[in-house]
């Protein structure tokens, strides 16, 4: 199981990158230029990750919302990482989204703390 702090932690990344999506930093737009996605529809991540945050947030209360929250993450990161293979974009982005993919698959099946 894994501990209260690891999902404070991980929904103040999240919270951070919403930010970061929603402003949009430079980085960001850069990434998503490099796998073509469509410009019109950047807005949705600020939302996703902003929702992904409370989720994690909510592990010592609903400790289910926390797990479905990181069974969504996987889902959103493996997808996230099949955007970059097929834009042929090996950069530190597509392996930050694996490194993500892997970390919130590992906390699905573990679980919160009860």
């Amino acid at each position: 199981m894994a501990s209260q702090r690891t999902y404070d932690v991980l929904a103040a990344y999240l919270a951070a990158s919403a930010v970061g999506d929603a402003i949009p930093l430079p980085f960001v737009t850069q990434v998503l230029d490099a796998i073509d996605f469509p410009t019109q529809y950047r807005w949705i991540f600020a939302p996703i990750k902003g929702a992904a945050a409370a989720g994690l947030l909510s592990a010592r209360w609903t400790p289910a919302l926390a797990r479905l929250t990181t069974v969504m993450l996987t889902i959103y990161f493996v997808l996230a990482v099949g955007f970059h293979v097929k834009a042929r974009d090996m950069s530190a982005a597509a392996v930050g989204a694996a490194a993500n993919a892997a970390l919130f698959a590992a906390l699905a099946a573990k679980g919160p703390d009860a």
